[in-house]
Order: structure tokens, then sequence, then C-alpha cells
């Protein structure tokens, strides 16, 4: 039954209501949503995107780390600043390829994605990317097209609005469901709206099926394991 309402949700399923629903502590619903999206994530561990004659789109997208601005204006700080900053942004680097799979992950910044964009991409990957300085490094390997969204959307075919489809859908389950998904298991939340977004056209008994599925293969959770005694293992 958790596996059907969480499945039935498009971009996300809240803890609080998922405990209602289920009629179990917070931290029961937390835990067990938290290995549901364990099971996704599976899905692309060894994925490779791309290949020959195939077009591939990258982007970023920053999350977490807010900083509340001061009540007085005359108090509030620059939040560009580094030193004004709490250190807890990161960035979500997405490969998306066209009429493909999604494979997300995240990093400090974005030239810090470089190696992981090379080594999952394919040769022979047409990429499509923005303007952002940190893909500059890529056109040694890949044939790349860029676009500036200060001139448009898309221009002489340049365009990575399949990326940024995905970054929508994270972005309405973190201001909807989660409110707050920065931290050890931010990458979670990431790999979930990633499945969620390339299985979007399945009926929800498939999504059930195919989740439980992933779920039976899946040794004993990463993240989770010892989860209850934590509080007891030495510091």
């Amino acid at each position: 039954m958790a596996i059907v309402i969480f499945s039935n949700e498009v971009k996300g399923k809240s803890m609080l209501a998922f405990s209602r629903d289920l009629d179990v502590q917070y931290k029961t619903a937390f835990v067990l949503a938290h290995k549901l999206r364990e099971a996704m994530a599976s899905s692309l561990k060894s994925l490779q995107i791309g290949g020959a004659g195939k077009t591939a789109e990258i982007d970023g997208a920053y999350f977490g780390g807010h900083v509340r601005p001061a009540n007085l204006a005359v108090d509030r700080l620059d939040r560009r600043l580094a030193e004004n900053q709490t250190g807890k942004r990161k960035v979500v680097v997405v490969i998306r390829e066209r009429s493909g799979r999604i494979l997300p992950d995240v990093f400090s910044s974005e030239t810090a994605a470089l190696s992981f964009i090379q080594r999952r991409i394919d040769k022979g990957t047409l990429v499509h990317a923005d303007e952002s300085l940190a893909w500059d490094p890529l056109h040694a390997k890949f044939k790349m097209k860029r676009i500036n969204h200060q001139q448009g959307y898309s221009i002489d075919g340049a365009c990575t609005n399949g990326a940024e489809s995905y970054f929508s859908r994270l972005r309405r389950g973190e201001r909807g469901h989660h409110h707050h998904i920065a931290g050890p298991y931010f990458i979670r939340y990431v790999q979930e709206a990633a499945w969620r977004e390339d299985n979007r056209r399945l009926g929800n008994g498939e999504q059930v099926e195919a989740i439980i599925s992933l779920a039976l293969k899946l040794k004993p959770s990463i993240d989770f394991c010892g989860y209850w005694q934590r509080a007891k293992l030495p510091k």
C-alpha cells in the first residue's frame, strides 16, 4: 500500500502526509520513503547516455543553502558573496538524452561535474549546453551546441529545455512537498525526480511493479542500514 501511495504522486510525497496515510510515525515514513528512493536510484547506477547519432542536453541548477535576510534593510548582507553563504548550497547537474533517460548528480559546482559528464556520455553524442563557462572544456571531447538564454530559449537548434523540464519537476517537489531537501539525502530526492520524469508516461500499476522489482533486487540499504542503532554507535 505504501508503494501505491508513493507512486501515485507526480512531484513527490510529503512525509507528514505519508505518515498519516500509513498511520505510522514520521520517522518510519521517512525511512521507508528513502528506501523506495534508493530502489529508484539503483536503475541509474550503470546508465550511459547518448551514443553515435544521439543528442543529449546538460544543465545545472542550484539548491539549498538559503540565507534568511535580516528584518531591517540596513542589516542585510549581500548573499551573493561567499562569506555570507552557509556552504550548504549545491548544484544539481543533469544529463538528459533526447527521447531517452535522465542522469542527475550533485556537486559543489558545475566545474566539479566535468569528469562525471565525460564519463557518463558516450562518444559521438551531440551535446547541447547553455553559455556557462564551466562547460567549455567539454568541446575537446564532444561536438557541442551552445545556447545563450539571454538571447532566447532555442537558437539554431541549440536547446536545453529537456534538462530544464527535469529541474521544473524537482523545484515543484521541493516547494510543494519536501520544502527542505539539502543535506546528506539530497541526492535521493534528485534521483527520485529523475525516475518520476523518466516513467511519467507509465500507469500507476506499472510504476508500482517497477519499484517493487527494483526494491527486491537491492541488498541491505546503503543509507539506512543500522539507522535505528546510530545513536548507540561510538562517535
